[in-house]
């Protein structure tokens, strides 16, 4: 009791919703049909809440205009919720990546 007592004052300190891409669109070419070219061109999103020291700020975000009553730390908690948002994230994400805006952010990092 003690201990959840701790954890739980721990994370009341300052967090971060973060969106990232777990699994990235594969890539297509022309020789393709439409049908493959739609499949390879799935995302595969995640929604974490990250302490702030854990984070690096990065010149790598994208704008996404998501609803902030759906994505807020405590309705993420809810599995329901949660499924919900990533229906959601997936949505823009795809939509992003299919008119061909911020190509850049959809490829892998490489190191």
């Amino acid at each position: 009791k003690q201990w959840y007592q701790r954890r739980v004052a721990i994370t009341a300190g300052g967090h971060a919703l973060v969106v990232g891409i777990q699994r990235y669109p594969k890539k297509i070419t022309r020789s393709m049909g439409k049908k493959k070219a739609n499949k390879r061109s799935k995302i595969k999103p995640f929604v974490k809440v990250y302490n702030a020291n854990h984070l690096m700020p990065t010149r790598y975000q994208l704008d996404l205009n998501v609803d902030k009553d759906l994505f807020n730390k405590n309705q993420i908690k809810d599995p329901g919720q949660k499924k919900k948002a990533l229906r959601i994230v997936k949505g823009k994400l795809e939509e992003k990546y299919k008119t061909a805006k911020s190509r850049w952010f959809f490829q892998k990092l490489r190191i």
